[in-house]
């Protein structure tokens, strides 16, 4: 049996059980709060912000919600994100802590800058 890829934020979300669905909503509402003109899609399987370029992707995982900002964001923000299990490129929030909300919002509006002075400087 295939099962279609969600098209949208909105069915991602909606395929996920109660307490994911929770957080990502959250997560949402914060991204839109900061990134007003960001465009929405599904990119790499997650909902995804971006304009002309992504800018930050999120999504849900049995134990926790993961942010996906790039390298250079985790390593701009690593004395924050002590407390937080990171990667590369990835943030994982466990279900059970509240999300980081001023934290998530500083970094979603330092990917939108970044990628603003990218796109001047090719």
């Amino acid at each position: 049996m295939i099962i279609e890829k969600p098209k949208t934020f909105q069915e991602y979300i909606e395929r996920q059980d109660e307490t994911k669905k929770e957080y990502l909503y959250q997560m949402e509402a914060l991204l839109k709060e900061v990134l007003p003109d960001a465009k929405e899609k599904i990119s790499w399987g997650m909902p995804t912000f971006y304009m002309e370029k992504n800018i930050i992707h999120f999504a849900a995982f049995k134990t926790h919600i993961g942010i996906y900002p790039g390298a250079k964001a985790i390593e701009v923000f690593k004395e924050e994100l002590q407390e937080y299990s990171t990667s590369k490129g990835a943030i994982r929030i466990p279900y059970q802590d509240p999300l980081p909300k001023k934290l998530i919002q500083m970094i979603a509006l330092w990917c939108y800058t970044n990628r603003k002075k990218e796109k001047q400087s090719s």
